[in-house]
């Protein structure tokens, strides 16, 4: 079985470098063949709606709409369910791909063998 990475982004536009460093660790597993779940919790939340990762910016950093298309298209994008309720955010509102889910499902992902879980 081949070991996966779940990568939990608490940070937005508040803390740029730690956001991007979670989106390009993301893409990098990725392009490595690594399976990858990227949960937006907090103010990364923001970054499941349409637009938004454009809206980002960070020099000498890899685009964030880059990284996230290239998560989206590789791998899992959650949403946290508390945090989207927080912002008024429904599955009606986010991406194409993102789906919202809770602490349990979280949990579950975490705690599956061979996963090896970051907190950015």
């Amino acid at each position: 079985m081949a070991r996966s990475l779940v990568i939990k982004v608490t940070a937005g536009a508040d803390a740029p470098e730690r956001c991007n460093q979670a989106f390009t660790v993301a893409a990098a597993a990725l392009a490595s063949g690594v399976p990858v779940s990227l949960w937006l919790t907090g103010e990364s939340a923001w970054f499941s709606l349409p637009g938004r990762a454009k809206e980002f910016t960070l020099a000498e950093a890899a685009p964030l709409a880059d990284l996230l298309d290239a998560v989206l298209v590789g791998g899992r994008v959650t949403l946290c369910t508390q945090c989207a309720a927080r912002r008024d955010i429904t599955v009606d509102d986010v991406i194409d791909g993102v789906r919202i889910a809770g602490a349990s499902t979280f949990v579950e992902e975490v705690l599956a063998p061979d996963v090896q879980a970051l907190v950015y």
